[in-house]
Parts: structure tokens; C-alpha cells; sequence
């Protein structure tokens, strides 16, 4: 039985733990814990709450990722990639539904981890991956055009398409004042890592765009520019934990969406451990990492927090400054904490429309326009896949995009395996100048005998190869009174092969054929064996090599 794979790196860094590498770890949480507040912020709001439940996610769930997590430096929070299904599931079930979807997602991390898919969930096709990020992306940029502009629109449609049509009509309500405020931050952000790469341009921009909203307003008499405080009331309490009044029927309509946050947390927290490694030269363990993620998206709902995963920049900024155990994940929190507990008040101050352009950089970061467009230079299926998990994620959800781009790329795959799976005539003679199942001194060419057909399969016999292997015989089968198949390079079979093989066994035997198995590999003559071929077609029947089978095909003929 195999034990338990839960073994937080936390555990194996302290083992050779030093001053030095303290202090490292605690300069890289400082400043981790600076940039993630702006963006725990801007997450919460974009995704339908208020902005303390953003940081209290970023607070508990990046101190339980770290401490229990598998990777050495991965930084956990919310992310731009749960905005749209945290926003669809509050719209849908409130508050309430989301706790519950949470709590539901960390027990299928937990599930994941201890069933060892974390290593599984890594080899998600890459077009799916791209298509609903850059989905995501496009859809986070749809959703802060409201509060870049400043527009005055009371109610905004949830719908893609609509959305955009409302926008276009109400672009009589854009507010300059607002907008100079959004674009600015932008061009802020997007310049500071020219200036300073330590300092991070989001903090930057919230500062000075907050100063200049707190100027405008005092000596301009500019009134029109929308700050946090006039849309939430700022608490920085820490709240106590609550259980939700669970039922059958809010958890069974919970299920698909819990299970939507749940792959995708589990994919983009193995993504940014992945990413992570390869910076500092480590190995994450994969389902370590899974059942951190499952225990903190378990805690975090309990305080009011939102679904949280690794955060690739976030994480990358942890390692840019010098972190290099989960210590500096756990300072991280710790700085939120503070802030959250003295200076949360202060945010009530910062423009909307500063925080939109913030989650603008986001999407523009998440997008991967590159990786799209090098995409679509590869297969038509998987421009398919992209294409359509992309759009699916805009037009419809995240829920639906994952489901049919899950599908589409399983039946693609189960195509270009089939494809992988040749089977051939051999007519007059056998060339076993490459065989590996003949006997050493055995001739070159081997003449086929008449009445006898000899069929070679090449590579896995499953779903799709007994199908090609009936049309090959229909098309040259010619009623002989043996027919050989080889079985060298089969390396493995399944049970639809087992079961298109027995067919196949039975219908020649009433048709009066001898099927012969030639060099089948152990492996798979330890399955035929298990299923009752031995008893069917007979021991003799089943030969090492294929010049053993020809004279066991001869010795038929003649009788």
C-alpha cells in the first residue's frame, strides 16, 4: 500500500535553516506582501466582494499554502484567473454559494493529492490552458471598462456581448476625469520596471493616483471621481469563522463549479511551481502542493475569504528578492495582516478607476497573446481546442469552457493514438532483417505458405486499432485456412482491443480459419492468458517467433 504523499517543504527547509537565509526570506516577504496588497484588493472587487475579503484570502490561504504547501517558494491568494467564476457563482448563489463552492474545491484538491494527480493534472493539453487564460484575460478586461471610463451605468449585464453593447451606448457617460486617472495608472505600471524592478508599479500607481483623486477634490472641486469608500464601508476586523447551513440541493448544484475551481487551481498553482523550479533549480512535490492548496481554499471560505491558488508573479517576485523557503510566503501574510489591522481604513481613498487599470495590466499580463498566436501556426486540432475553449470562456463560462475543452482535446487524443496503431499485409515472403522474434540462424526471407494470410499490427491494439484491423481484412482476406497475426510491436492492449480480438478469434473459427498469435511481448500475453485466449485458440497457437508460427500454420494446412 503506499503511504501518504503529504510532505510540506516548510518541514525539509527548516532542517538547515540559518540566520542569512532568515533574513532573505524576510526582505522578499515584505516586499511580496507590498505588491499583493493592491491586487488582493483589486481581486475582491472584481470579483464581486469587498475589498477586505480579497486581502483576508490573500492573508489566511497564503500563510496555509506556505506552511503546508510542496513547493519552497510558491506565494498563494486570490488570482485574476477566479474572477469570472467567483463573480458567476455569486450572481448566481450569493455569498452563501461561494463559501460553500470553496469548501467543496479544497476537498477535491485534497482528493487530487491523495489519489497522486498531481502529476496527471500537469499534462492538461496546452491550447486548453491558453485558450481560457487568454479568455479570462479578455473577459477581466471587459468587466473594468466601467471603472477605467468612469461610466455611469447602474446595472451591467453579466453576458459578454451585452456588456459591450451597454458600454456603446452609454459612452456619453464616460468621465474624463476618471479615465486620465485609469490610463495613468497604466502607463505607470507598465513603465516603473524600467525605473525600479524592486518597487512594484501597481503600489506606485494606487499611491500617487489616490493623492491626485484626494487633490483634485480638495482644491479643483472635482467630485466625479469614484473611490472604494463610495462603494464599500472599509472593515479592518478580522472576522470569525463561520460554518455554512449546508443542503443536498445547494451542493449538488455546487458541484460543477466547485469542481472548476478546483482543476483550475490545482492547474495554475502546479503551473507557477513549475515556472518557480526551474528559476531556483528545485522539485516541488505535486501532490504536497494539492492537498496546501485543498487546506487553505478549506480555511479561507470560513473568514470570509474567496477561492486562492499560486500566484505566478506574485511567486516570481518572491524569488526575484531573495526568498527561498516558505518562510518568506508566511512574513507575506504577516505584512498583510498588519496592514489590513492599521492601515486598511486608508484604502477607502483609492480611485476605482486606479484599481481598474491595475486589473487592466493583469489581464494584459494574462493574456498570452503570444502564446495564442504561436498556437495558431500548429494542427488544425489544436487551433480547434484554443479557438474554442477561448470563445466558450468569453461568450458562455469558465464551467462550460473547461468541460468542452477537457472533451475535445480527450476525443483528439484518442484520435492521434488510434492514428498511432498501423496494421499491414504480408504477401509471398517475410523480411526479418530488423525481426527481433526470430531464432538466431534462421533464414533472412521467409515464404508464406499457401492458404495462409499473414497480418502484422503495429503499436497499441485499443479503441480504434480492431476496427482498422477488420477493414484490413475485409479488403484483402481471401477465406484462408490460417491466418497469422503478429504481435511484436503491440505493446500493450486494452479491453476494447481484447474484445475486438476474441471477435475476431470467434468469427474465423466459425468460418473454419486457425488464428496463430506470433511474438507476442509477455506483457501482453500475460493479459490474453488472463482472458482465456490459451483455452481459446490453443497453447500451440500462441508461438515466440514468427518462423515457429509459419511451421505451426504448415502443420495446419497439411492436416
Amino acid at each position: 500500500m503506499k503511504t501518504l504523499d503529504f510532505k510540506p517543504k516548510l518541514i525539509s527547509a527548516l532542517k538547515n535553516y540559518n540566520r542569512e537565509t532568515l533574513m532573505a526570506d524576510v526582505m522578499a516577504g515584505v516586499i511580496v506582501g507590498i505588491v499583493a496588497l493592491p491586487l488582493a484588493i483589486a481581486f475582491g472587487i472584481a470579483s464581486g466582494v469587498s475589498p477586505e475579503k480579497g486581502i483576508i484570502t490573500a492573508i489566511v490561504a497564503g500563510l496555509i499554502i506556505s506552511a503546508t504547501g510542496g513547493s519552497k517558494v510558491q506565494i498563494g491568494g486570490p488570482t485574476g484567473a477566479f474572477i469570472v467564476i467567483v463573480a458567476g457563482i455569486i450572481g448566481q448563489y450569493g455569498m452563501t454559494g461561494l463559501t460553500i463552492a470553496t469548501l467543496m474545491a479544497g476537498i477535491f484538491l485534497i482528493g487530487f493529492g491523495l489519489l497522486r494527480l498531481g502529476t496527471i493534472i500537469k499534462y492538461i493539453p496546452y491550447p486548453i490552458i491558453v485558450g481560457f487564460t487568454s479568455g479570462i484575460a479578455v473577459t477581466i478586461f471587459t468587466t473594468q471598462i466601467k471603472d477605467l471610463m468612469g461610466m455611469q451605468i447602474s446595472n451591467v449585464p453579466a453576458d459578454f456581448i451585452e456588456k459591450w453593447i451597454v458600454y456603446l451606448q452609454n459612452l456619453q457617460s464616460i468621465d474624463l476625469w476618471s479615465t486620465c486617472i485609469g490610463l495613468t495608472s497604466v502607463v505607470i505600471i507598465a513603465v516603473m520596471p524600467k525605473v525600479s524592478k524592486r518597487i512594484p508599479g501597481s503600489l506606485v500607481a494606487i499611491i500617487l493616483m489616490t493623492v491626485a483623486a484626494l487633490l483634485l477634490k480638495q482644491y479643483a472641486g472635482v467630485t466625479t471621481i469614484e473611490t472604494i469608500g463610495d462603494r464599500f464601508s472599509i472593515n479592518s476586523q478580522l472576522p470569525g469563522a463561520t460554518v455554512p447551513e449546508l443542503t443536498w440541493d445547494t451542493i449538488k448544484g455546487l458541484v460543477a463549479p466547485a469542481l472548476t475551481i478546483a482543476v483550475l487551481g490545482a492547474i495554475e498553482s502546479l503551473l507557477s511551481a513549475t515556472v518557480a523550479d526551474g528559476v531556483i533549480g528545485d522539485h516541488h512535490n505535486s501532490n504536497t502542493e494539492l492537498i496546501g492548496q485543498g487546506l487553505a481554499n478549506i480555511v479561507s471560505p470560513l473568514f470570509g475569504g474567496i477561492p486562492a491558488t499560486g500566484a505566478i508573479a506574485r511567486t516570481m517576485t518572491n524569488i526575484n528578492n531573495g526568498g527561498r523557503t516558505p518562510i518568506a510566503g508566511i512574513v507575506h501574510a504577516i505584512v498583510l495582516l498588519l496592514i489590513f489591522l492599521f492601515l486598511m481604513p486608508l484604502a477607502q481613498y483609492i480611485p476605482m478607476a486606479c484599481l481598474a487599470g491595475v486589473l487592466v495590466v493583469v489581464s494584459y499580463g494574462m493574456s498570452g497573446w503570444r502564446s495564442f498566436v504561436a498556437l495558431m501556426r500548429n494542427p488544425k486540432s489544436d487551433i480547434t481546442v484554443l479557438v474554442l475553449t477561448f470563445l466558450l470562456t468569453i461568450i458562455f463560462d469558465l464551467t462550460i469552457a473547461i468541460e468542452v475543452g477537457l472533451v475535445c482535446a480527450c476525443l483528439l487524443f484518442m484520435k492521434r493514438m488510434s492514428e498511432t496503431t498501423d496494421v499491414k499485409v504480408i504477401f509471398d515472403e517475410i523480411d526479418l532483417n530488423e525481426d527481433a522474434d526470430m531464432e538466431k540462424g534462421n533464414l533472412i526471407h521467409l515464404s508464406i505458405p499457401k492458404d495462409v494470410e499473414v497480418y502484422e499490427i503495429n503499436g497499441p491494439y485499443f479503441f480504434g486499432a480492431g476496427n482498422r484491423f477488420e477493414d484490413i481484412m475485409a479488403r484483402y482476406g481471401q477465406r484462408p485456412k490460417v491466418r497469422i497475426i503478429r504481435m511484436r510491436k503491440v505493446p500493450f492492449i486494452d479491453s476494447t482491443g481484447l474484445h475486438n480480438l476474441e471477435n475476431l478469434c470467434l468469427m474465423s473459427q466459425k468460418e473454419g480459419i486457425t488464428i496463430v498469435l506470433s511474438g507476442v511481448v509477455p506483457k501482453v500475453e500475460a493479459v490474453l492468458k488472463r482472458n482465456g485466449f490459451t483455452e481459446l485458440l490453443g497453447e500451440k497457437n500462441i508461438c515466440n517467433h514468427i518462423d515457429l508460427a509459419l511451421q505451426r500454420a504448415r502443420e495446419i494446412v497439411e492436416q
